[in-house]
């Protein structure tokens, strides 16, 4: 037990003796001073950019036809596929053309008999003109021989009787002449009146020839039909409610898009100001993303902006065209358009990743000074283009942005700069000694 007891005695001044030994040389060796962090910089600078925006929209056919029938009958034939391409006057259907072909039949008949009657009318009128003139040859002779005999009357020459018998003939002769004359107005109206009967003649027959040509139901645009929505044997009416099918073009197609009447003013306003340029033509140029987020392969037109806005939702609508030969575009297709809102000549892109938020939200960026002290600035945003953020205020050209080691520094801390390369280019600061061999 004793022996014991010396043992912990020994070990114990051993330890202490130690610690006091260690405690010396931790006292005479002073610890090195903290190194200076290492932060990677971009150089702010202005460049141009081309602002878009995306919009949600739909697609929509650029024509649409509903086949209804002009007359009513009983569907013979439906002449094309479902779902198939049809051009503009193709058959569609085929109506019983039985009815229509015996008007026709009966008009064409009606006007064959209509077109004798002109010429007999012309005929009695060219025998009333004749007789005017042999009436008014008459007429001038009896009143040559009233005449004599008035001459004769006086000199005894001839009788009372002779001399009124002279007198009557002359006004018999006048009388028939003016009766003659009538009778040439009155075949001259016949002949008027057997040229217009010729002409409603014509008009009915070209009325059920239309009617006629009316029961086979055309297509009137080129594009894709759709279902049927009769079968052979139906009964249809002229100008029923229900359409028989609807044909759609949609190559080009319409992909109208709703924008708030908030955007457009503030466009206006930035337009007005002269801070971004939005004229020319390629301001009409539009891309298109497809549902799954695919770009569609062909651009689009801007074909124009509607007038009116919607007061339920504050907007108008944006009307693009583009091109769809392949039909990957159907109507109703939900799409996002990104629509070309100006040009920024003088446009500061930043980074995203050198863009933090203070606890309230706001966007702040440290940036490093002349004196190689970290500033910070608050900012304000435009909008984000790509992996950038367009600044509307807080930077300026040759401010030293700094975009990796942002949680190492604070606002006033001496930091030793880097320039950044981003990933494309290789990642990573620009160093000729990596980080780690400099902290050590």
């Amino acid at each position: 037990m004793q022996v014991n007891g010396r043992v912990r005695l020994i070990v114990v001044s051993m330890v202490l003796l130690g610690s006091l030994l260690l405690d010396g040389c931790e006292r005479q060796a002073p610890l090195p001073p903290p190194p200076v962090p290492e932060v990677a910089t971009v150089t702010v600078q202005t460049q141009r950019a081309v602002l878009t925006n995306e919009l949600p929209g739909r697609t929509s056919p650029y024509r649409v036809a509903e086949i209804r029938p002009q007359v009513s009958g009983i569907i013979q034939r439906r002449l094309f596929d479902e779902g198939a391409d049809v051009k503009a006057g193709a058959v569609l259907y085929q109506i019983d053309p039985a009815h229509f072909q015996a008007a026709y039949d009966n008009a064409a008949a009606n006007l064959a008999v209509v077109r004798k009657a002109p010429d007999r009318a012309r005929a009695a009128l060219q025998a009333s003109i004749a007789g005017v003139t042999r009436q008014r040859a008459t007429l001038e002779l009896a009143r040559t021989n009233l005449q004599r005999f008035e001459e004769l009357f006086k000199d005894r020459a001839v009788s009372a009787s002779q001399r009124d018998q002279a007198v009557t003939d002359a006004e018999v002769a006048e009388a028939t002449l003016r009766a003659t004359e009538a009778q040439v107005e009155s075949d001259r109206e016949a002949v008027a009146a057997a040229e217009a009967a010729i002409q409603q003649a014509e008009a009915a027959l070209e009325t059920v020839r239309i009617n006629l040509g009316y029961a086979r139901v055309t297509a009137p645009i080129s594009g894709r039909i759709g279902k049927s929505n009769v079968t052979d044997g139906a009964l249809v009416a002229a100008y029923q409610a229900l359409a028989l099918a609807s044909i759609q073009q949609i190559d080009p197609i319409y992909v109208d898009v709703p924008r708030s009447t908030t955007e457009l003013l503030r466009l206006k306003q930035r337009s007005e100001k002269s801070r971004h340029i939005t004229h020319g033509e390629d301001q009409r140029k539009v891309k298109l993303l497809l549902e799954d987020g695919t770009p569609y392969p062909s651009e689009g037109i801007l074909q124009f902006r509607d007038v009116t806005v919607d007061p339920t939702t504050g907007s108008v609508i944006l009307r693009m065209v583009f091109p769809n030969p392949k039909y990957i575009l159907l109507p109703g297709m939900y799409v996002r358009a990104v629509v070309q809102e100006g040009i920024a000549e003088q446009a500061i892109l930043v980074p995203q990743q050198g863009v933090t938020r203070d606890p309230k939200g706001n966007p702040i960026a440290l940036i490093v000074d002349d004196a190689g002290k970290v500033q910070q600035r608050m900012l304000t945003l435009d909008r984000a283009i790509g992996d950038k953020w367009l600044v509307s205020s807080g930077l300026a050209p040759g401010d030293r942005l700094i975009v990796e080691g942002l949680q190492k520094v604070r606002p006033g801390a001496a930091v030793k700069v880097f320039p950044f390369h981003s990933p494309k280019d290789g990642g990573g600061p620009a160093n000729t000694n990596p980080p780690s061999q400099a902290s050590k």
